[in-house]
């Protein structure tokens, strides 16, 4: 019989992830206005450990209130920096190393499993009405989407960015091998 771990031992599980992590992975947000959009997208980007997040366009602002209710105080853990515009973003991105992946459904864009994630990627997620602006897409280096085969067309932008962090790290914890598959709490 199964049983839920304590958090001593929760905290023991993230700290072996943690140190077999090696790669970077970063998030550029273009003007998620949602302040609850915002505070989940936080809260996954410490969760899989984003190293840097940009904020551009009309994107909620971290300290809202409204952004902490669902952030639950990982803002703090997060390193976030507002930026003027989208091309300063991806600017900001590159010099910091990181390929830029934009996910949006969009012509030329490749299934989220084919997607180039390999370590010192930075995803980048637009609005949650009209996604990624033209002017993001045009400076991304690669576009990616997750296939969906059910009858609505789109997920929420904090849905969409957390399956895609996942898939980011699920592919560098893929090359652990034999070690990757340890049951939790051995």
């Amino acid at each position: 019989m199964s049983t839920q771990l304590r958090p001593t031992d929760v905290k023991r599980l993230n700290r072996q992830w943690r140190r077999r992590t090696e790669g970077r992975l970063a998030l550029l947000v273009e003007s998620v206005t949602q302040p609850y959009n915002l505070g989940s997208i936080l809260r996954t980007c410490a969760t899989f450990g984003v190293d840097q997040l940009w904020l551009t366009g009309n994107s909620a602002d971290p300290d809202d209130p409204k952004v902490g209710k669902t952030a639950l105080g990982t803002s703090a853990k997060v390193a976030h920096t507002r930026l003027s515009s989208t091309a300063e973003a991806l600017d900001a991105a590159r010099a910091g190393g990181y390929k830029v992946v934009a996910l949006e459904l969009a012509k030329g864009a490749v299934p989220l499993h084919a997607a180039p994630l390999e370590s010192d990627v930075c995803l980048a997620v637009g609005a949650e009405d009209h996604g990624c602006s033209p002017a993001l897409l045009a400076g991304a280096d690669a576009v990616t989407y997750i296939p969906q085969i059910g009858r609505v067309g789109s997920l929420n932008v904090a849905v969409a960015t957390s399956i895609a962090l996942a898939e980011a790290r699920r592919r560098e914890w893929a090359t652990f091998g034999d070690e990757a598959d340890a049951p939790v709490g051995n």
